[in-house]
């Protein structure tokens, strides 16, 4: 797939007004250059961040905020009122803004000069109280936006603007896609469904189904010479016994994942698609479950959800791109089993073949097992355990009034003994506070069990998203309580029904 971030830039918006004179507007405006260009050159932030006129009138905010709506490359927009910007000209411009927003709540210099300082300084610098202006009719006017607070040198507040940049990345992503269903959900599960329009209108993807053996036909056609590529990159990037190599007893299911592969692959590209879902009784005329294929695919940047769980896929599909460039992985996962000995509880993620090899802690080895589910061929996949570090889960559920994510801060560790007969992709667990705490409010706050698990990502991406999509967002961390979560669950119902109605 493209380079998630290629061609996309945030735009920097200075608010001042021209009671001051031409001479303290050429200085707003020399340095909000260079607050924006120290943003732009922050390694933190992911996208370039473009230098805009300083604004001083209504009539200007409400074009340039028309043209970072049109604007396919402008993702969202920073202001920052340098001085007093009176907000009352800027309620038509945000009011017409469709793109995410951030306010940087700074100033050009981090240290006061007191021995020099006099009124000219003074009318100059005058974010402190302008700020406060333009937060007010933000809040008046009931924006969402992400609110940064501090000079632009702090590691700190780079990390922030970084982490909103990678947020909107992400929602610029789901505004654009498109998610192919190979088949429909498993049959009587619940969570899984979900109001499709709904999400169309408030994350703009779109979620179509097409006939599983529509795919068949595209699997049968692939060309031998196709499959011996992949098959050598196969060879070149994972730990293969003898029996998957060419000549091997097994090698056959290795060759058919890889036919699978190539299909999905042309299926992807030629239909624009950045994400897609299989479901194991729904197979067609497929041989196998996919498995490898998968996911290979999803290391590549590809959303994906088992048993037809579109929600999960184009979850998974928005956090690949915002967490693209940073280490760690993200992966779909399932809670699949626990260890509930007492004081060193763990949970034990999979889900059968699907887990995205950008998790690994060693490097994958590639296996061919009865799946024991499906019953197609023994299907090929990559096994490992994911590597040690903090994360986070999330989950997408549908309440039928609105949607509402989960998620529960973890750290992902070894697994306590080897897995020797469990012949699939896992990962390792200890969510935060605790077990219980985590468990009994993941249940009591209605979490999937389909879920993405990053290492990419934490709260603070996760909960810019929500502020950006106007979703509801669970976050379960190491703060949390069984009161505090009860609490939160019934204030944050209450909430959002009323707010549907405003």
């Amino acid at each position: 797939m493209t380079e998630p971030f290629a061609g996309s830039e945030v735009w920097f918006l200075t608010g001042s007004q021209g009671l001051y004179g031409e001479e303290t507007l050429q200085q707003v405006a020399e340095q909000s250059r260079r607050v924006a260009a120290a943003l732009d050159e922050a390694g933190e932030v992911p996208v370039r961040v473009v230098w805009k006129p300083v604004l001083t009138d209504a009539a200007a905010i409400r074009r340039i905020m028309g043209e970072a709506n049109e604007d396919p490359a402008c993702l969202g927009v920073i202001t920052w009122m340098h001085t007093f910007s009176p907000a009352k000209m800027w309620i038509a411009g945000l009011d017409a803004l469709r793109k995410p927003l951030l306010h940087l709540h700074t100033q050009a210099d981090a240290a006061l000069p007191w021995a020099t300082i006099d009124m000219d300084f003074m009318n100059l610098n005058q974010a402190a109280h302008g700020d406060r202006e333009y937060g007010f009719v933000l809040t008046r006017l009931r924006v969402p936006r992400t609110t940064v607070s501090g000079h632009v040198s702090n590691p700190r507040v780079r990390a922030r603007v970084g982490s909103w940049a990678r947020a909107v990345a992400g929602a610029a992503a789901a505004r654009d896609l498109k998610l192919a269903r190979f088949g429909d959900n498993m049959r009587n599960v619940a969570v899984t469904e979900g109001d499709k329009v709904e999400a169309e209108i408030r994350f703009g993807m779109s979620v179509n189904t097409w006939g599983v053996n529509d795919l068949v036909a595209v699997v049968e056609a692939v060309q031998d010479s196709a499959v011996d590529d992949l098959v050598e990159e196969y060879a070149d990037l994972y730990a293969m016994s003898p029996e998957v190599l060419p000549g091997g007893e097994k090698h056959e299911a290795v060759r058919y994942q890889a036919r699978i592969e190539a299909a999905l692959r042309w299926v992807l590209v030629e239909g624009g698609f950045g994400a897609f879902t299989t479901n194991f009784e729904d197979l067609g005329g497929l041989r196998q479950l996919p498995g490898l294929a998968v996911q290979r695919l999803m290391a590549d940047g590809y959303g994906f959800g088992g048993e037809g769980d579109w929600k999960t896929s184009a979850l998974l599909r928005v956090l690949k791109v915002a967490g693209a460039g940073l280490p760690g992985g993200t992966s779909f996962m399932e809670d699949y089993t626990y260890d509930l000995e007492v004081g060193s509880e763990k949970i034990l993620g999979a889900h059968m073949l699907e887990v995205c090899p950008t998790i690994a802690g060693e490097k994958p080895r590639l296996e061919v097992h009865p799946l024991g589910i499906g019953g197609r061929e023994d299907p090929a996949r990559l096994v490992f355990d994911a590597a040690p570090g903090a994360g986070v889960v999330i989950g997408w559920s549908d309440l039928g009034d609105r949607f509402r994510w989960v998620a529960n801060e973890i750290d992902v560790v070894a697994p306590s003994e080897p897995l020797p007969n469990l012949p699939v992709a896992r990962a390792v667990w200890e969510p935060r506070p605790d077990f219980a705490t985590s468990t009994e409010g993941w249940l009591t706050a209605g979490g999937p069990h389909h879920t993405v698990l990053s290492t990419q990502l934490g709260a603070e991406e996760l909960t810019d998203l929500a502020e950006v999509f106007s979703t509801e967002l669970v976050l379960i961390d190491a703060d949390t309580t069984r009161r505090s979560l009860a609490k939160e669950l019934r204030w944050s119902a209450a909430y959002h029904r009323l707010n549907q109605r405003l």
